[in-house]
């Protein structure tokens, strides 16, 4: 079947969208846009930096998709006429589709992310976007409860900008154009100055690193979450949003003053547990293991940039064990991992 024309402009806004860091990493964030009764959506595990590149939309009934929801069902059924797909859709689908707005734009923003982790600053936040339509929801799990949670706060008063605890942004706009341009709008409203820390100590760096499976990370500014005792505490303190979780693990471990990288990928082989994927050691900056994909730097690169955001006073709302455990545990996520590592 013919594909629409606002697919291209969907397209286009998209892969802008999923280019710049300060709004999605790797294959988070999503988008979608609804002709007829033709949900058109980001398939799991797909970038957004590559949809004028690859084929990375998929074809959903609208109206299936939303009978499903009010079933509480997660299974979006494909959309009549169109040719399969081995890809699955996003796992915010349902979120999509209950969504009025004939574009859905859904990004992970440092900015927001920065400001949705704090339980402190509320009514700063809510004089920032004061005069849109929003709403701030607080941390659900992907998927079909953050839609449930989301159907019945719009079911209480319509809004265009959704704000979600340790997890994103999210808009709903009638173009591409204007979806894209109040994503701008949030972002400026909600701007926050990172701070500047201490550099890496690269010589100290390449001698932790020497003879194991890990290397110094590749951006520059990760270091940063080791270099500087605030940023450390932040980040090995608990996880801040889902995709963390998902491509890092729990948290950030640190290398303890006596300790080698050989013995802490050891303990956790000891434990039946993968080495860390990213370690901080004090003073000296970030490793990454060797074998980590790109999901993995872009997501620690993320976590830098949201963690230097944050005021030195912010009072931080981690995500709790049993959240991230579901994260870990879930068939979706390990799949999106899995088309990752594959990209």
């Amino acid at each position: 079947m013919r594909q629409p024309a606002i697919l291209n402009e969907l397209r286009r806004m998209s892969a802008r969208v999923g280019k710049n860091i300060l709004l999605t990493q790797a294959a988070g964030g999503n988008s979608s846009v609804k002709h007829g009764d033709v949900l058109w959506v980001k398939a799991s595990g797909t970038w957004l930096a590559d949809a004028e590149i690859k084929d990375i939309f998929l074809p959903i009934s609208l109206s299936g998709a939303r009978a499903a929801l009010a079933k509480g069902d997660e299974h979006m059924p494909a959309a009549a006429g169109h040719v399969a797909s081995p890809l699955r859709a996003s796992i915010e689908t349902s979120l999509h589709a209950l969504m009025p707005h004939p574009v859905v734009l859904h990004v992970h923003s440092v900015n927001t992310i920065a400001w949705s982790v704090r339980n402190d600053a509320r009514d700063e936040f809510a004089e920032r976007l004061r005069g849109l339509s929003c709403h701030r929801l607080d941390y659900h799990h992907p998927g079909l409860p953050l839609a449930q949670a989301v159907s019945a706060s719009l079911a209480q008063r319509p809004a265009d900008v959704l704000i979600l605890g340790n997890h994103g942004l999210v808009v709903g706009a009638a173009t591409c154009d204007a979806a894209e341009a109040l994503v701008a709008e949030v972002e400026e409203r909600l701007t926050l100055k990172p701070r500047d820390t201490t550099r890496a100590n690269v010589g100290a760096l390449a001698q932790s690193c020497a003879g194991t499976q890990y290397r110094p990370a590749q951006d520059p500014l990760c270091h940063q979450l080791a270099t500087d005792r605030h940023n450390l505490g932040v980040a090995i303190g608990g996880s801040l949003y889902p995709d963390h979780v998902i491509f890092l693990g729990p948290a950030l471990p640190m290398l303890a003053e006596d300790e080698s990288l050989t013995a802490k990928a050891g303990r956790a082989a000891a434990d039946r547990q993968p080495a860390p994927a990213a370690v901080l050691i004090p003073d000296q900056g970030a490793v990454i293991r060797s074998d980590a994909g790109a999901g993995a730097h872009a997501l620690l690169t993320c976590l830098a940039l949201v963690v230097t955001r944050l005021p030195l006073d912010a009072a931080i709302e981690y995500l709790p064990p049993d959240k991230e455990q579901a994260l870990l545990n879930w068939d979706a996520e390990r799949y999106r991992q899995q088309l990752t590592a594959n990209r």
